[in-house]
Order: structure tokens, then sequence, then C-alpha cells
């Protein structure tokens, strides 16, 4: 431990030269023709594309070449773009302000906008937040675009997987909030909207490893999301056979005070009916969340950001019937239910902010506090009658496909109350440092959370009239937990990390520690990472070619600490890794067209892991430290107009995930196993095309190939799954039509569609194939034979959507 720990900081050392070279240096305000401050403007050197952006008072500070001449380029959205020629001596600030015209028609084609420090971080994933709306997918949003970069198996959750690990390990943040989600949801039929709001999304950044010592203390990824600061008013309204959502924006006349809003409402109703279970589902998710600025004085903004969820699903299961098996022999397995479900999932977040900088400063402070509240409900009484037989596979016979011998019959009552209250507050700041070759950035945080928790689950299983587990002298039920915690804990964590770059221009390194401390087990712990890039010397090729080596700890939430049994390990250490990352970002044209294509190899090696099984999208610990892992693969994103002015993208992803569990009296953990996530393979791929000489008429398609999930009995142990769940393959598809082009008057001046930009009509066929996808089994046991038969639980077969997107 300590070794690793020395090895990390000697990196961190050698990591930091002091370098000198021939730079000047350019700041300055931009502006709009209103005289605004415009913000995420971009200021870059045109000949090599390096650049940044403005900040919300229009200031930039950008590093140029000396003693040459040098043009650079101003763009924001919407604007003409500016140029300006500077020739500097060798250590010279010069400031130039610049005023950008508003235009309508200005596009930015052929200038590729490189935000430099963004592309030289290890294991970033470009995501093209504008395709959210467009693209078809059942839980569409930004969370529907990552599962195409990174894979995925249940096109029901907006959960996602990243390198072999689990979903708790994903890390989001919405204007340097975090962002938590329900815990109780046990399947993608529960789980609702996903808090981000695709339409109130300004830009983001997603990183699958690597990252820097800034982002909090989860082990797998990070989704960095920033919304919109508009500048005048706008909106949006789309409706589908899914989901409806209507989105306000706005300014004031001086600009010192904005407002974002958003209201989304989704019912799965009709959806669900897909499903082979039958019955009656009343599923109602609601979310609505705003955003509001104001500019105080010259230095301050202030920043208030509110959201509210509300979840319910209701379902009263009737029958289901599922055939499985192979070609020579096929079981099927009817089951006729008695009772119901119901369950409520109410959140609450609310944050504020406050951020100072002075245009004439380097230095940049952000004060954030925020809270979190969440209340759940997971009750259902469920009793279900079974009858499992063997099918007719002759297909001579007349009864081909009919039940020809019935194997057992049974039943399986499952019930639970279950309820749980979370409030986590926290308070904190983030500040920035700007000294020219160094961008020092650090931060604090103390988190305080509140846990109120109910668990009384059973599960009772019979077959032939025998309760399961059979004992001749009581009896017994499948599964009982009941447990009742209550109790509060503080953490406290922090960073600092320095971006140095040489003034060779050609290698940049980031090298930062970061520091937690838990009261509630009295953990500390210490996280030296380091990223590094390089770009080669070459006239023709832009490349970047970046390390990563990092210590990552992920420390214990309530759920880690909850066993299978329902006790509550309140000693649990953090989980941890060391993970390095070597990979390449090569930007270059083809057919006259802009390309990107990035390749990345890892390897993580874990330890104090706390060990899990999947139950649909829950995972279950076992609330020990009691294992060790290694996951190790390598991926490759195609990035690219593969048809002129119409993005798209591939994705292929390999790896392997193993974990070994300390247990000496069980001898089938003496060697590695597969982790639950152990998902080989994945290919993902989004492609978008439109008619010739009309691309107001599109067609996206998504495909999504993953190989299946190691998956076994439930009572078995962890190294007894063997099993894999058949390989998960999607096609989607979805036409889109421009109806109404509010640039074209073609209507009376005094129409309601005076006001409309846009609309949009879709026509969507989700699982173009109607391919049958595995998500789990029903284990069934038969007294008599001592057989078990696994009963896959499938997905969503194919289903038609139509929608409408209006944009004002």
């Amino acid at each position: 431990m300590l070794r690793k720990n020395a090895l990390l900081f000697l990196l961190l050392i050698l990591s930091i030269p002091i370098a000198y070279g021939q730079k000047a240096y350019v700041s300055g305000v931009v502006k709009d023709d209103r005289d605004h401050p415009v913000d995420q403007a971009l200021v870059a050197d045109e000949a090599t594309g390096m650049g940044t952006y403005t900040d919300k008072k229009g200031y930039y500070w950008l590093e140029i070449p000396a003693e040459k001449e040098v043009s650079i380029v101003y763009y924001s959205t919407g604007h003409v773009a500016a140029h300006r020629k500077l020739r500097l001596a060798t250590g010279t600030t010069r400031t130039v302000d610049v005023k950008l015209e508003t235009h309508k028609a200005t596009v930015l084609k052929e200038f590729v906008i490189k935000d430099q420090r963004k592309r030289e971080e290890a294991g970033s994933v470009y995501i093209d937040v504008s395709k959210a709306l467009y693209m078809p997918s059942v839980i569409g949003g930004v969370e529907g675009l990552i599962k195409l970069a990174v894979g995925g198996n249940n096109e029901l959750t907006t959960q996602y997987s990243v390198r072999g690990g689990n979903f708790d390990e994903n890390l989001v943040y919405v204007n340097d909030f975090q962002i938590y989600r329900p815990f109780l949801v046990r399947t993608g039929q529960q789980e609702g909207l996903s808090f981000i709001n695709s339409n109130l999304v300004s830009n983001l950044s997603f990183s699958v490893g690597g990252f820097q010592s800034k982002y909090g203390d989860k082990m797998s990824s990070v989704l960095d999301v920033t919304y919109k600061k508009p500048k005048t008013f706008g909106g949006s309204f789309y409706s589908s056979l899914l989901e409806s959502g209507l989105h306000l924006e706005g300014a004031s006349k001086n600009q010192r005070f904005t407002y974002l809003f958003g209201a989304r409402q989704k019912s799965n109703q009709y959806l669900l009916r897909s499903q082979p279970t039958k019955g009656i589902y009343n599923p109602s998710f609601t979310d609505v969340q705003a955003l509001l600025t104001y500019k105080l004085g010259k230095n301050w903004d202030l920043e208030a950001i509110g959201n509210y969820a509300r979840n319910r699903f209701t379902f009263f299961p009737e029958q289901a019937t599922s055939s499985f098996g192979v070609l020579n022999q096929a079981y099927q397995l009817n089951i006729f239910y008695d009772g119901g479900e119901f369950d409520q999932f109410d959140s609450k977040f609310g944050g504020l902010s406050a951020s100072w900088h002075k245009i004439d400063s380097r230095l940049r402070v952000k004060f954030l506090a925020s809270a979190f509240t969440t209340n759940e409900y997971e009750t259902y009484d469920i009793n279900g009658a079974y009858l499992l037989g063997e099918l007719e596979t002759d297909l001579g016979k007349r009864d081909f496909g009919q039940i020809k011998t019935y194997l057992g019959a049974g039943g399986i009552h499952r019930f639970a109350r279950n309820y749980l209250n979370i409030n986590v507050n926290n308070i904190g700041m983030r500040g920035s440092y700007d000294a020219k070759k160094h961008l020092l950035q650090f931060g604090a945080n103390t988190s305080i959370t509140n846990i109120a928790d109910q668990l009384h689950e059973w599960e009772r299983r019979d077959s032939a009239a025998f309760s399961q587990p059979y004992s001749a002298t009581e009896l017994n039920v499948a599964r009982f937990y009941n447990s009742a915690a209550t109790f509060n804990y503080m953490r406290v964590s922090g960073f600092v990390q320095d971006y140095i770059r040489f003034d060779s221009d050609r290698l940049s390194v980031t090298a930062g520690l970061r520091f937690n401390h838990s009261f509630l087990n009295d953990e500390f712990i210490l996280s030296p990472r380091v990223q590094t890039a390089y770009r080669p010397r070459s006239a023709n090729r832009d490349i970047v070619i970046k390390l990563s080596v990092g210590k990552y700890v992920q420390p214990p939430f309530y759920r880690e600490m909850r066993d299978p049994l329902g006790g509550v390990n309140k000693q649990l250490l953090a989980q941890k890794s060391i993970q390095y990352v070597l990979g390449a970002d090569y930007n270059f044209k083809m057919f006259e067209r802009p390309f990107k294509v990035t390749a990345e190899t890892y390897y993580k090696g874990l330890w104090d892991m706390d060990p899990y099984r999947y139950d649909n999208v829950r995972i279950r610990y076992m609330g020990t430290n009691n294992a060790v892992g290694r996951v190790y693969g390598g991926e490759v994103r195609l990035y690219g107009d593969l048809v002129k002015d119409a993005t798209s993208w591939v994705s292929i992803g390999m790896l392997k995930a193993e974990q070994k569990v300390d247990s000496p009296s069980i001898a089938g953990y003496d060697n590695y196993f597969p982790m639950p996530t152990d998902q080989r393979f994945m290919l993902g791929m989004y492609f978008e095309d439109y008619l010739p000489n009309n691309k107001n008429f599109k067609a996206h398609i998504n495909m999504l190939y993953s190989t299946g999930l190691p998956v076994g009995p439930p009572t078995g142990h962890l190294y007894q799954n063997i099993l894999r769940i058949p390989d998960y393959k999607r096609v989607d598809i979805g036409f889109s039509a421009l109806l109404l082009n509010g640039e074209k008057k073609t209507y009376h001046a005094h129409s309601f569609f005076n006001n409309i930009k846009s609309i949009w009509g879709s026509f969507e066929v989700f699982n173009l194939l109607s391919i049958q996808n595995t998500l789990s089994y029903t284990w069934i046991q038969d007294q008599s034979s001592g057989n078990q038969y696994a009963v896959p639980n499938r997905l969503t077969s194919r289903l038609l959507n139509v929608k409408l997107l209006f944009n004002f």
C-alpha cells in the first residue's frame, strides 16, 4: 500500500519541471454587438487550432508563439467570426478586445474546434449532445448516447457500466454539483427519468477512466455537464407516445439575470405492454428543474439550481409465458399472478453557488452548497402459480410447439415493505489560478449524510406442494430480510492539481493529489494522479499521445455497507484501484471532411473490493472488503461525417474483468473468476443520413451489440456464475422531417407560427429486428427431480413511436 503511494508521489515530483521558451500572451474581452460579454466564445490560433474559451464575463487569455505573425480567430455560435493578426515579442502580453457581430447564418464548418486541455485528458469520450432529441432510443437523452459509446444490455435503464465497473461507480456533475439517483430501484421499469435534461445542456465532458484529481471519489467514469446560460428568450416543446417535455429560457435586457426551466412527463405504459409479462401497468414519472443566475456587481455571479422528481410505478401482473431451451429440447413456463406492486420514489435537490472573478485577475473562486433528499417506498405482494412443461420439438407431430409433458407445478410468493429516506448535504469550494505556464486548481468539500432504512422482504417458493428449501421439521422460505438502520456520518474531501504546459507546446502534464476522510470508519486516503499528453512533431499529422496513472477510491455509501441479509457494516473501507491508461487521439481529413479516431488501452488493479451480484438493475453487495480484482482491455472510436454534414460514430471495446474472494473455507474462491460486469466485447454505432439535395429529411440508426454477462443461481456462490446471458443485439431506426422552417416566412405575419423557429416530426422503430434480448433469469427448481431451470426474463419487442418537436 505504502509502496504504491510512494511510486505515485515520485511520478508527481518528476512531472513538475521548469521550462522557458519563446512565447507571448494575448488577453481581452469578447462582446457582442449589444456590448454584452460573450460566454464560451472560441479564441484560437488558426494555424495550430490551439485555443481556449471565454468565461462568463467574456474574458480570455491565450498563449501564442512569439517573434512571428499569428492569426487569431474569435468565434461564437450565431456570430460572424472575427480575425486578428499579431506579432509579439517574447514574454510580452497584449490586450485585444473584440466585438462579434450577430449573424444567424454563420456556421464554422472547416475550423475544427479543439479545446486543448479537454483533448489532452486520458479517457475523454466525445458526446454530441445535439443528437439527443433526434436519436431513436427508448431512454433517449445523454445516457442513450453514452450507452452507444460504452455498451449496455438493457434498453429500459439509463444506468451504464464503464470498463468493468458497476452502475454505482459513475460520477455525475451538473454545474459542479454532484448528482444522485434513487437507491431502491430494482428494475428499469421503475426507474423514471434521468436528472439530466438534454434540452438544458450547453456542453458536457465524459471520461471513461484516468480522470483528474479535481473529480470526486468514484472508480469508473465522470460525466461533467454544464447547463445553458441563455442570452435571449427561447424554448422547445416535444411530445411522443412515451414522453413529453417543455423547456423555457431567457435573460433580462441587461443580461444580469438569466433563467432556464425544464419539465418532463414520462409514462412507459405503451412500452411495457410489449413485455412478456402481461398485466396492468401504470407508471408515471415527472421531473421539474430550474436554473437561475444573477450577476451581482462586476465580480460576483450567483447561481441557484433546483430539481423535483416524482416517480410512481403501479403494476398488477396477470399472466406470463416464456419459452426457452434449444431446438431439440425446449420448455415453456406459464405463470398466473395474483396481487400487485406499488413503488414511490420522490427526490428533491437544491444548490446555490457564488463565483468570484475579476477581469484583470488570474484567480477564480466558486463557493457551493447543496442538499439532496429522497423518500423511497417499494411495496409489493405478488403470488404466482406456475406450470413448467416440455415442448414437442418434432416438426412432424401435430402438437409441435405444444406442451407434451408437464414437469412440475408450484408457486412463487414475493412480499416487500421497504422504506428508505436519505439526506445528503454538501458545502464546498473550488478555485483556480492561471499562472501562464501553470493552471493551478484546488477545492474542498464537506458532506453530511443521514440515512433511515427499513427492510422487510421475503420470498416463499413451492414445488409439488413442498416448500423450498425443503425441511422435514420446519417451514422455510427461500429468502428473508428484516432489518432497520438509522445513522449519519460526515466525510471531508479535497484536491489540488496543476496543469503544466511546456514551452515546446508539445508536452503537458497534469499532476494532482486528492484526499478523503470518513468520520464513520476513520479512514483517511490520499490519491495521487498524473496525466501527460504529448504531440509529436509533424507537419501534417494532428496526433496527441496520452498517458495516465493514478489511484482511485470509492468510499462506501449506504448501499455498499448493507449485506445480503440487511445488516450494515459501518466499518467498511473504501474500494481502491490503481489505473493505467495509454491512448492516442488523431484528427484527420478524409473525403475532404473532418474525422477523429481515438484508441486507448487500460489496466485496473483493484483491492479492498466489496463483492456483489446484480438483481436486475439493483446491486446487492456482500458488505465486506474481502476481494481483489483486475480489469484490462482496449477501445477504439471513430467520429466523422461519413455523409457530408451528418456526423456518425462507431465505438468498439474489449475487456476482461475478474476477481478473487478471500474465503478460505470455500474452495471455489481460490482462483480468479468473472466479475458480474465481465462484458468481453461491445460494438456501438450511430449513423445519420439525409435525402440527396434535401437535408430536411433525415434517417438515424442506432446499433448496439454486447456479449452476455455472467450469471448463476441466486442462492449459489459468486464463483458459480458460469452461465452467460445471450449476447445483446439491438437496432433502432428513426426518420425525421423538418415540417416548418421559421427562417422562411411563408405564412401570414400575424400567424401563430410567427414565433416558431422550427417544427420537426419523427417516426421511430424500436428493436427493428424484433430480437428477444434476455436481461436475467428466473430460477425454477423441480422438487421431485432436483433439476433447476433458468427461465429467461426478456426485454421489449419491436415497437413504433412518433414524436413532434417545436423550437421557438
